[in-house]
C-alpha cells in the first residue's frame, strides 16, 4: 500500500508514542547477536531482550546457543569453557550439550544417574559475516535478512557497533528520519533530504525520499570523498530507508546501502550493527581483474568509511540517550512530530506485537 503525504501532518497520538517506548521485541524473527569473529573457541554471553545466551563454537566450527544458566547453581555457563563439543561450567565443572542437555558431571558416582535437567537452546545461523538467532520458542518459518553485499566482490564493507541506553525505537526512528542531517554537519552523507511517499505492509514500512547526495563514486579516485571532505559535490539521488521488522536497511542512489540490525536488549538498551557498504559497480575494468585480486581489494579497503560512520554513531547516540532520559523524566510530555514515516513505523512496532496475542 503506497501512501501519498498530504500537506499539513498532525502531531503523534501520545498514547500511541508512551507505549512504544514499552513495547518488547515479536521473537518470531532473526536478530543478530554477535559478529561471526567474536564467537572463536572461548563461549561468548549476549543477551536478547532480557534472555542471557551462551554463544560457543564445536570442533567442527558450528556455532550453538544456550540460555547461559546452569541449572545446578544458577551461574553462568558463559563463563566456562568448550570441552568434547559440549559447554562446560567453570564452577562445578558439569558439561552441557547442544540441545541444552546434562552431558557429564565429572563427580558422579556409580549409583546416581545424570540429572535430567536440561536449558534451553537457540536457533543460530552463521550467515553473511553475523550470528543470527530465532529468540521464540517454535521452529522458525522465515530467514534471517540477507546481506548480499557482504561476498559480493564489487563492495566495500565499514562495520560500526551501536550500543545506546535506549529503547530500539529511538535508534529505528532516528534511523527512518533524514531530516536529521542537521546534526552531522561535515560527516552527513546527503543534504536538502524531501519525504515524497510511504509504502507499507504487514512487516515493513519503505519511506522513500529525495536528496543531495555528497559522494559519487564513479571515478578511481572516488573513495578518497570519504577522508577528504573538499573533494565532494552535491547532485541529486533516491535516498530510500526501509523499517524491515526488526531491522532496517538504506539505499543512496547506487553507490552506497546501508544495513543497521538490531539486538535488542530491554527497555532501555539496544545494541545493533550498522554496516555500510560503498558499491564499485561504476568500475567496469575493476570487474575483469582475476578474482583473487577483486577479493584482495575488497579485504584492503574493510572499514575505509570507519571514521565517518563511528561520527555518524557518534551523534546520533547522543540525542537517542537524551530522548530516553527526557521520555523517564516526564513519560506524559508530546511529540510533535511532522515525519509521517515515524508514525508509520510506531504502528507496525505496536502491531508487531500485536500479532503474538
Amino acid at each position: 500500500m503506497q501512501q501519498i503525504i498530504p500537506e499539513s501532518t498532525s502531531p503523534i497520538s501520545p498514547t500511541l508514542q508512551t507505549g512504544v517506548r514499552r513495547l518488547g521485541i515479536n521473537p518470531n524473527h532473526w536478530y543478530v547477536v554477535a559478529r561471526t569473529s567474536e564467537v572463536i573457541n572461548k563461549p561468548l554471553s549476549v543477551t536478547i531482550w532480557k534472555k542471557a545466551i551462551a554463544l560457543y563454537r564445536d570442533s567442527t566450527g558450528k556455532v550453538h546457543a544456550l540460555e547461559d544458566r546452569c541449572p545446578h547453581r544458577q551461574v553462568k555457563l558463559s563463563h566456562g569453557q568448550v570441552i568434547n563439543n559440549e559447554l562446560e561450567c567453570a564452577y562445578h565443572g558439569w558439561r552441557f550439550n547442544s540441545e541444552g542437555e546434562c552431558a557429564a558431571v565429572p563427580y558422579l558416582a556409580a549409583n546416581q544417574k545424570l540429572p535430567t535437567c536440561k536449558i534451553h537452546h537457540y536457533p543460530v545461523k552463521e550467515q553473511d559475516g553475523f550470528i543470527w538467532l530465532f529468540p521464540a520458542d517454535v521452529e522458525p518459518n522465515i530467514e534471517p535478512l540477507g546481506l548480499p553485499e557482504w561476498e559480493h566482490l564489487n563492495y566495500i564493507a565499514t562495520v560500526s557497533v551501536i550500543n545506546t541506553q535506549a529503547h530500539y525505537s529511538y535508534l529505528i526512528e532516528n534511523l527512518m528520519d533524514m531530516y536529521h542531517g542537521h546534526l552531522h554537519q561535515d560527516l552527513q552523507a546527503w543534504a536538502e533530504a524531501s519525504l515524497q511517499n510511504i509504502d507499507e505492509d504487514e512487516n515493513s514500512v519503505h519511506a522513500h525520499y529525495t536528496a543531495q547526495s555528497y559522494y559519487k563514486i564513479d571515478k578511481i579516485w572516488s573513495i578518497s570523498q570519504l577522508f577528504f571532505p573538499a573533494l565532494r559535490r552535491l547532485h541529486p539521488e533516491p535516498l530510500d530507508v526501509s523499517y524491515v521488522y526488526p531491522h532496517w536497511v538504506s539505499t543512496l542512489g547506487n553507490d552506497f546501502k546501508i544495513y543497521c540490525l538490531l539486538c535488542p536488549v530491554n527497555e532501555t538498551e539496544t545494541k545493533a550493527y550498522l554496516i555500510h557498504f560503498t558499491s564499485l559497480n561504476a568500475f567496469w575494468r575493476l570487474h575483469k581483474l582475476p578474482v583473487w585480486f577483486r577479493r584482495f581489494i575488497k579485504d584492503s579497503l574493510f572499514g575505509a568509511a570507519q571514521k565517518l560512520l563511528d561520527g555518524l554513531v557518534i551523534q546520533d547516540v547522543k540525542m537517542i540517550e537524551e530522548e530516553q532520559q527526557a521520555y523517564l523524566q516526564n513519560s506524559q510530555i508530546r511529540n510533535y512530530e511532522l515525519n509521517r514515516a515515524l508514525v508509520s513505523v510506531q504502528k507496525l512496532m505496536k502491531t508487531q506485537i500485536e500479532k503474538l496475542g
